[in-house]
This record gives structure tokens, C-alpha cells and sequence, in this order.
């Protein structure tokens, strides 16, 4: 066959083992040849590895008929209750993404047909990411502390934001690393902390124009954000502490931010 041009698309197919026999040799010249894109490309397999490890419990279970609808734009959308959070709905659609071998889960978790606002849409995907990345153990993060020179610029760089990594010492967490996530139609830093038990909890940063506004959200029995939109970004602290310890991160961490976006 003639040597064609390949793309991000063909990386997804590879992955999912939709790409043609015929042209894998030619693909894989290409990879070797394009540091950015091999980069990519392992980068989505780990991404897939932690879906399906996040997601292992139920990869095998049916999804209900009734979510399988609202999916796929079949039946009516009822806006969830404050008591029952709307990720689980996207946690379902991700499950049958998975075994569809569908890429870019993160990137369409806010388009499901639900009327999210901004900090529904912020806390939400917060937590998603939580979720995935919090349980991996190899594959946690892109750039670990040890990096975070790096780690910062690059994020800053990527997402739009002058972002300096909080020292949450005091409060017993020390910095893991980072790495950047797809978020709504724009991009996400993502921080991930870890404390001498082995918790973790991360920060979730975007770019985001919505009013000013500040509140907690999540499940009784999952991981919690305690988020905040102001001055033209937008900040999710997650994870399952008792709700006062993560307050108390959560604080420490927005005034640092704040100052590093204001220097």
C-alpha cells in the first residue's frame, strides 16, 4: 500500500484494534518518527489501563436499559436531585465506552444531555478524575514532583494559568505530580497528593469565565470537591476526607493558588 498520512484519529484506532493489518508497519514508522504522538499514544494506553481498572468491577455487569437510553439521547433527561450526583451517570457511560473501546472519555463526560452549570461541570469532572487517577499506582501522573519546575510550567503553559503547585506539608500531604486532562471544550491541571497513609487528594484547575461562586459537592459514600470560580479560573479540591480536614486542605491550597495566579 502507499505510505498515507496518519493522525491522533489513527492512534485511538490503533489502541482499539480498528487499525488495518495492512497498515501497522506504516503506523508504527510513523510513531517512531513523531516523539509527540508516541508520546500521546502511551499516554492514552495508560489512560485506558485506568479506565478499565477504575471500572473493573463492573465491565462485565449489563448497563442498564435505562441509562443505555439517556446515553444514546433515547429518553428524557430529569435533572438530578442534590442528593444524587450526576457523575455516577457519566461513570456509566464511560463503563460502556470502555468496552466499546471508545477513546476521550474525560473529554465528552460533560456532554451527556444534562444542564450542568459551571460548577456542577467543574465539581463533576473533578471527581471523575479523582476516581481514575487517585487508585492508578504507575500511572498516577505524567510528571512526577521530582519534575516540578517542569511540571509547573508546562501546566501553566497548557491550561492558561500561571499555576504554582500548593505546599500542602502542613496540612500532611506531599505533592506526587501532575498531568494535564481534557475538560469541556478546553483543558484541566490536575495535582495529586498522597500523605504517609497512602490518602490522596487532588487539585483540579481550569480556565473558566463563569461568576464567582464557591460551594461543596458530592456523594455521602464517594469522594468529595470543594470548589471555587473566580477571577477567570476555576479550582476543585477532591477527595474522601472527613469534610472539615478537607476544608482545611481545600483553604490552604486556594489561597496559595490565588497568590501563585496573582504574582
Amino acid at each position: 500500500m502507499s505510505r498515507r498520512d496518519f493522525s491522533e484519529r489513527d492512534i485511538h484506532m490503533a489502541l482499539d484494534g480498528e487499525l488495518p493489518g495492512d497498515e501497522r508497519t506504516a503506523y508504527e514508522a510513523w510513531l517512531e518518527a513523531n516523539a509527540e504522538m508516541k508520546a500521546k499514544s502511551a499516554r492514552y494506553a495508560a489512560d485506558r489501563a485506568a479506565l478499565r481498572a477504575a471500572f473493573n468491577g463492573v465491565l462485565d455487569e449489563p448497563v442498564p436499559v435505562r441509562l443505555s437510553k439517556v446515553v444514546l439521547g433515547e429518553a428524557p433527561v430529569v435533572r438530578a436531585s442534590p442528593s444524587r450526583s450526576r457523575w455516577w451517570l457519566a461513570a456509566a457511560a464511560a463503563a460502556m465506552l470502555v468496552i466499546g473501546g471508545a477513546g476521550g472519555y474525560l473529554a465528552g463526560i460533560g456532554g451527556l444531555g444534562l444542564e450542568n452549570t459551571a460548577e456542577d461541570q467543574l465539581a463533576e469532572e473533578a471527581i471523575a478524575a479523582h476516581v481514575i487517577y487517585a487508585a492508578e499506582k504507575r500511572h498516577a501522573v505524567e510528571v512526577p514532583a521530582s519534575d516540578k519546575d517542569h511540571l509547573q510550567n508546562w501546566l501553566s503553559n497548557q491550561v492558561g494559568l500561571k499555576l504554582v503547585a500548593p505546599d500542602l506539608a502542613a496540612q500532611g500531604f506531599q505533592l506526587v505530580g501532575g498531568r494535564l486532562l481534557p475538560a469541556g471544550q478546553g483543558k484541566a491541571a490536575m495535582l495529586l497528593y498522597e500523605d504517609d497513609k497512602g490518602e490522596r487528594i487532588s487539585l483540579f484547575v481550569i480556565a473558566e469565565s463563569a461568576a464567582k461562586t464557591k460551594g461543596t459537592y458530592g456523594e455521602e459514600d464517594g469522594p468529595e470537591a470543594v470548589y471555587w470560580l473566580d477571577k477567570g479560573y476555576g479550582c476543585a479540591v477532591v477527595g474522601s476526607l472527613p469534610r472539615e480536614q478537607l476544608a482545611a486542605v481545600a483553604k490552604s491550597a486556594y489561597g496559595q493558588l490565588l497568590a501563585g495566579l496573582q504574582s
